[in-house]
């Protein structure tokens, strides 16, 4: 995990970058003198965005001569755009009426998982602050354990990741609690990928023990584990499952504080109870 001073939900990596070299004025050209004045903005643009907005108040479609009427564009310029619209898929065209097309509604689902991933770091900082502790978010998606979010500070700091946590769910309170979510295909699935062996002194050693173990834990009860990932370190995680969506909160603390653990993940269980209502949706990030 990383050592961050701050919630950090995930993000996907970043495009690479264009190897075209940027833009740049002819020689002699000076630079507008009010660069965020309405000289610099792009009229078109604007006139396709009013569009796009007005289709998106018709649930049922609306025709080219309305949504001009509606935004106050000429008509020939309304049809101009819209064919444009239709073309990039922004918008789809359907017995004369014009619809939002598949791009815009991704544009429209992207922002709404963005804002719930807001709120699952905006939660965890909550909590860390609380608590007193590290926090983490994980979840099991196709086959993987993912940490999601990390939420720490400068005075309290995530467990580094210096093992690969997909690979050693077996030996961390994440790992342990999500596989104790699965069923028993699923589990033994993830461990002929990545068998259980040692990461520590402490650490399960082998599949058959792991999986003794994961059969024998309660269903709500927290999964703890004691330097079998990183020495030095205690963790606890609850489980949490909304669904189909196996999901975990989890802390962390120096073993020196081992005996904070289990009345901070006790308090993790309350507090995570209170909003897990409203939390349902969001933790499907």
């Amino acid at each position: 995990m990383v050592d961050t001073a701050s919630a950090q939900p995930y993000a996907p990596p970043a495009r690479p970058r264009s190897s075209a070299p940027p833009l740049q004025r002819p020689p002699g050209t000076a630079a507008p003198e009010h660069p965020h004045s309405a000289a610099t903005l792009i009229g078109s643009v604007q006139r396709a965005m009013r569009l796009l907005e007005s289709v998106a108040e018709h649930e049922y479609g609306a025709p080219a001569k309305q949504l001009a009427r509606e935004t106050g564009l000429a008509l020939p310029t309304a049809y101009h755009l819209l064919r444009t619209l239709v073309h990039e898929g922004y918008l789809r065209r359907d017995k004369g009426l014009f619809f939002l097309g598949e791009a815009a509604e991704r544009l429209g689902s992207s922002g709404a998982a963005q804002k719930r991933r807001s709120t699952v770091a905006d939660t965890l900082a909550q909590w860390r602050d609380s608590i007193g502790v590290p926090m983490y978010y994980a979840q099991y998606r196709d086959g993987e354990i993912e940490i999601m979010c990390v939420s720490d500070t400068p005075g309290n700091p995530a467990v580094e990741e210096w093992a690969d946590f997909r690979e050693t769910g077996h030996a961390h309170a994440i790992g342990q609690c999500l596989l104790s979510q699965l069923d028993e295909d699923a589990r033994r699935d993830h461990l002929d990928r990545y068998p259980a062996q040692s990461v520590t002194p402490y650490t399960v050693r082998d599949n058959h023990t792991l999986l003794r173990r994961l059969e024998r834990m309660r269903r709500m009860e927290p999964v703890v584990e004691r330097q079998q990932y990183a020495l030095g370190t205690v963790c606890a995680a609850i489980p949490i499952t909304v669904g189909t969506t196996a999901a975990t909160m989890a802390i962390s603390l120096p073993s020196h504080h081992a005996d904070r653990l289990l009345p901070a993940v006790r308090q993790l269980q309350d507090e995570v109870g209170r909003l897990l209502g409203s939390l349902a949706i969001s933790i499907s990030i």
